[in-house]
C-alpha cells in the first residue's frame, strides 16, 4: 500500500538564501566493546531468562561489530570490571538501575560527549563560540535542567545571549529536526550562526527483560555526539577568519527538507519512561512496512525539488537495524555501494540514535561530487519519516 502524498508532509522555506554547513563533527565515548563481549555481558547480569542462551546469537545478528558506551572506561581489564553501573540481576533488584540513577548517569556523561563534538565543530570552521547566535540541542535518552545547553555555553565559552531550542524526545530522525530548526534560523536571520549538537547515551538504558523486542534494543544501541555549524549562504562574505569555506567533511547546504507520518503505525515504534529506564518498543513488521510504503512520499517530495530518486548519489539511511536498511534498499533500488555507509557505522560504532546520520555523513562526503544529492533519511517514533535533501557544494 502506498501512502499518498500529502501536502503538508512538505517542509520548505523560501528566504532567498540556503543554509550551508561551515563545520561538522562527530565523537564517541572512549570505552568501547566488541559485540561478542556485549553479548557475554548481558549473560553475566542475568538480564534475561528466556533468551539468556541465545544472546550471543541475537548479538550477531544486529549487524553490530563494536560499541562504545560512557559507561566503561577504557583500560584493558575484563568487561565484567570496565563498568560498575549494571549488576547481576538479583531478588532485590531484578531490572537493573532505576529511572533516576540513569537520569543521573546522563547528566554526567552527555554533556561532555557533546562537548568535545562541539569544540572540535568550532575548531574546524576557524570560528570563535562567542560567534554562535543560536544554539539547537537534540537528545532523547535523558533529561536534565539545566541541561546539556547550559552545559555548553558554559564550557565553550558561548555568549550569555545565546538563544536555545530543545529537540527532545524524538528518537533517531531527531537530528534531522534539529537541523530543519537550524535552517530556518539562519535563513530568515542572514546573520546567524547556529550551532545544532546531538547526544545520545542509550547504554544506559540496557533492560533488564525477557521481550524480544527490548533484547533487540539491547543489542542495537550505543554512545555517541555529532555537531553541526550552519550558516545562510548570504552571510558567508561576513564570516572572519576564511570560516566561510566549509571544512572537511561539511561541503552541504540543505536544499529542502521532508516530513511524513505513515498511517496507523503508532504503536510501532515507540520510546517510553519505565521505572527502570526508557524502553524502546520495535515491531518486526517495520521494515515492512516502511518497504511498502516510502517510495511513494519520497519520490514526490523530491520530484517537487526537481529530483529523482535515481538521481541522487548518495544515502545517509539511519541504520535502525539490518532489516531496515534491507527494506529501504529494496524499497528505493538503492546498491548495496550505497547502502555501504550506512552498514559500515551500523557495525562500528552502533545505533547511537539521533548524531548517527551525522556519521554516515562524513564518511559519504567523499564520494559526493559538488552540485549532485544526498538525502539524509531517519524514522522514529509514530511511525515518522523525516529527510533532508543536500546538496553538495565545493
Amino acid at each position: 500500500m502506498t501512502v499518498p502524498f500529502k501536502e503538508n508532509t512538505l517542509r520548505e522555506t523560501h528566504y532567498g538564501s540556503q543554509a550551508r554547513f561551515l563545520a561538522m563533527a562527530t565523537a564517541i565515548p572512549e570505552g568501547t566493546v566488541a559485540q561478542d563481549d556485549s553479548a557475554i555481558l548481558a549473560q553475566q547480569l542475568n538480564i534475561t531468562e528466556r533468551w539468556h542462551k541465545l544472546l550471543p546469537a541475537l548479538y550477531r545478528k544486529s549487524g553490530v561489530l563494536r560499541r562504545s558506551s560512557v559507561l566503561l572506561d577504557s583500560s584493558d581489564r575484563d568487561l565484567f570490571n570496565r563498568q560498575s553501573f549494571y549488576q547481576v540481576a538479583s531478588r532485590e533488584r531484578p531490572l537493573g538501575p532505576t529511572t533516576a540513577e540513569r537520569m543521573h548517569a546522563y547528566s554526567q556523561h552527555a554533556g561532555p560527549l557533546l562537548e568535545r563534538a562541539a569544540n572540535d565543530a568550532l575548531k574546524h570552521a576557524r570560528l570563535s563560540a562567542s560567534a554562535i547566535t543560536h544554539l539547537i540541542t537534540v537528545s532523547c535518552t535523558g533529561f536534565s535542567a539545566p541541561g546539556i545547553d547550559h552545559h555548553l555555553i558554559d564550557r565553550l565559552g558561548l555568549s550569555m545571549h545565546t538563544q536555545r531550542t530543545h529537540v527532545g524526545f524524538m528518537g533517531c530522525h531527531g537530528m534531522i529536526n534539529g537541523l530543519r530548526v537550524a535552517e530556518a534560523l539562519v535563513r530568515s536571520q542572514p546573520d546567524a550562526i547556529a550551532m545544532v549538537g546531538a547526544v545520545e547515551l542509550c547504554s544506559i538504558h540496557q533492560q533488564y527483560s525477557d521481550d524480544s523486542e527490548q533484547i533487540v534494543a539491547n543489542s542495537l544501541f550505543s554512545d555517541g555526539a555529532g555537531c553541526v555549524i550552519l550558516a545562510a549562504d548570504s552571510a558567508d562574505a561576513s564570516l572572519s577568519d576564511s570560516s566561510n569555506s566549509p571544512r572537511g567533511n561539511a561541503h552541504w547546504e540543505i536544499a529542502s527538507s521532508f516530513s511524513c507520518k505513515l498511517e496507523e503505525t503508532g504503536e510501532m515504534m515507540s520510546w517510553k519512561i519505565g521505572d527502570h529506564g526508557f524502553q524502546m518498543t520495535l515491531s518486526p513488521r517495520v521494515p515492512r512496512i516502511i518497504e511498502e510504503r516510502l517510495r511513494g512520499p519520497l519520490a514526490q517530495w523530491l520530484s517537487e525539488n526537481h529530483v529523482d530518486i535515481e538521481s541522487v548519489q548518495s544515502w545517509a539511511v539511519h541504520p535502525g537495524g539490518p532489516r531496515i536498511l534491507d527494506s529501504v534498499a529494496a524499497c528505493l533500488d538503492l546498491s548495496e555501494k550505497q547502502m555501504e555507509p550506512s552498514r559500515n557505522v551500523l557495525a562500528y560504532y552502533g545505533n547511537m540514535s539521533s548524531p548517527t546520520v551525522l556519521f554516515i555523513l562524513e564518511k559519504i562526503a567523499a564520494e559526493t561530487d559538488p552540485g549532485e544529492y544526498a538525502v539524509m533519511l531517519g524514522f522514529g517514533p509514530g511511525l515518522h519519516t523525516e529527510a533532508l535533501l543536500l546538496r553538495r557544494i565545493a
